[in-house]
């Protein structure tokens, strides 16, 4: 007796369609799974019997084998409980083969028969709706997720008996379905604004030029200044998520099963803030079983690193690669895998290791070695990466004590999808998106300064000794700087501008 079902298995943030092939022969009792399945795959054996046993099905005693094919890839969790358990019950005949073809399953069983959630849920239903396949069966916490995908029936079921009659026709469940467009909007929640914060006009000023280029900033500053206020209202101004950027984004909260259970949609732009203790693999990814990091949940978001030089320099170095492709590959000798990481990188740190280097109500107790040493912490290539450097000051009482509010984020974000439309229409038909994926070819054509920007940047250039990098830098934070002014030209202004936002190379010129 043999049946077939049809599941999948995820790969990191996708999935991959998985035959679940059962086959009952004469013979001792026993229960074999092979198809290279983890622990907690071979462990189902017992929740499945259990299942199908306190579910009111028998149990077959004798030599049960269940192959998951395709057998060269590694298949891990609890999600193919629910598959297994129905294609023990099609092959002896409980579960007819009817609508077996037409549905991917996925869900963990409990010992009393109940189907409990799981993971990369939407990864699944997209790999169900690229297949072909009418449907998928889920666990109805799941179901949110799932029916995010168009064009899918997407069957929710809280029980074994619930999938087995619906499979065998003798009970009918509706597909579950959502309101795209409501919920999209209704997971927009912008939280904090601008108009809470007070002074800082030259940084906000910064951080408006970075979220219009998705350039990468870097905040100097004393403590209680306000740096990390105002990374946290960075995702205020960012133009709002695109349908594509949602599901992708949401795919990495769903294999990381991190998705609420009545937010089926992740549409707002993440915002990551890991702690500085946090090790190379917590932040780029990896592990003995593969999971994205903090990078890739930061993807089409905001990664911000508090206190940068108190991170291992190990585990900043890490950060070249996302920052430069947009991914992470983690290669291990079974696999290699490819995470998203297109994100922001917004970095806070303090000018010296007390803090107040420069501020001039309070003395500094550092030495010049000292201040040295410590943001020596910090690699040239690391830093040569990251577009804007800027100081934000301890604000002024004249300033905190200002009851007016400041401009909110809904207008400055209007100027930021105003500049990010005219780089859209700039780089159509490419794979660039914004200023700061810019590649030379992308700077030789678009970021021609006048005769006077030539002129500053010369001056600057030899002055300061910048590196190559730097001046791609200044020449791509200029491009947006015009961009915001509506501008088709560089000036000398938006040079000018640019350069001031690169205060470590002047400190250190």
């Amino acid at each position: 007796m043999l049946a077939k079902v049809f599941s999948s298995a995820l790969v990191g943030i996708d999935a991959i369609q998985v035959d679940v092939e059962v086959d009952i022969a004469q013979g001792l009792p026993q229960f074999a799974t092979v198809g290279l399945p983890d622990g907690a795959v071979k462990e189902s054996k017992d929740r499945v019997r259990s299942a199908l046993k306190n579910a009111g099905y028998e149990f077959p005693q004798r030599k049960i084998t269940v192959n998951l094919a395709p057998a060269d890839v590694k298949k891990e969790g609890a999600a193919f409980d629910l598959p297994i358990a129905v294609g023990i019950l099609a092959a002896t005949g409980v579960v007819q083969e009817g609508r077996l073809k037409d549905y991917l399953l996925m869900g963990e069983l409990s010992l009393d028969g109940g189907v409990k959630p799981v993971r990369g849920c939407l990864s699944v239903a997209v790999a169900a709706r690229r297949g072909g396949y009418r449907g998928i069966v889920v666990p109805v916490e799941n179901a949110g997720e799932g029916a995010v995908v168009e064009g899918l029936d997407v069957i929710a079921v809280r029980e074994l008996a619930e999938a087995v009659e619906f499979l065998n026709g003798s009970r009918e469940i509706a597909p579950h379905g959502v309101d795209l467009q409501e919920l999209f909007l209704s997971s927009c929640d912008l939280g904090d604004d601008f108009a809470e914060v007070k002074g800082q006009e030259h940084a906000k000023r910064a951080l408006e030029v970075a979220a219009a280029g998705a350039h990468n900033l870097l905040m100097l500053g004393p403590p209680g200044s306000g740096k990390t206020m105002l990374a946290r209202r960075i995702p205020s101004i960012l133009p709002r998520m695109s349908f594509d950027e949602a599901i992708e984004t949401t795919k990495v909260y769903s294999v990381m099963g991190l998705l609420e259970g009545d937010r089926a949609l992740v549409a707002t732009r993440p915002f990551r803030s890991p702690h500085h203790t946090i090790s190379d693999i917590g932040l780029i990814g990896g592990g003995t079983t593969p999971k994205p990091g903090e990078v890739s949940l930061s993807h089409n978001g905001v990664l911000f690193l508090d206190e940068l030089p108190e991170f291992k320099k190990n585990v900043l170095e890490v950060l070249r690669q996302p920052l430069e492709d947009g991914r992470v590959t983690i290669s291990r000798s079974l696999l290699s895998l490819t995470y998203p990481s297109r994100m922001m990188l917004v970095a806070a740190m303090n000018p010296c290791k007390c803090g107040y280097s420069g501020d001039p109500l309070h003395q500094c107790s550092c030495t010049p070695h000292d201040i040295h040493r410590y943001r020596s912490r910090i690699s040239g290539p690391l830093l040569d990466r990251i577009d804007i450097h800027i100081e934000v000051p301890a604000v002024k009482y004249r300033e905190l004590s200002d009851r007016a509010d400041a401009e909110p984020s809904a207008e400055i974000a209007r100027r930021v999808e105003a500049s990010r439309a005219i780089q859209q229409e700039r780089f159509r038909g490419t794979k660039v998106h914004c200023n700061a994926q810019m590649s030379p070819r992308h700077i030789k054509r678009f970021c021609e300064p006048d005769a006077a920007g030539h002129r500053m940047l010369e001056l600057v250039t030899d002055r300061l000794g910048l590196s190559a990098r730097s001046y791609t830098r200044i020449l791509k934070v200029a491009r947006t700087i015009a961009d915001l002014a509506a501008a088709e030209n560089i000036r000398e202004q938006h040079i000018a501008e640019a350069i001031q936002y690169r205060s470590l190379d002047r400190k250190t010129g």
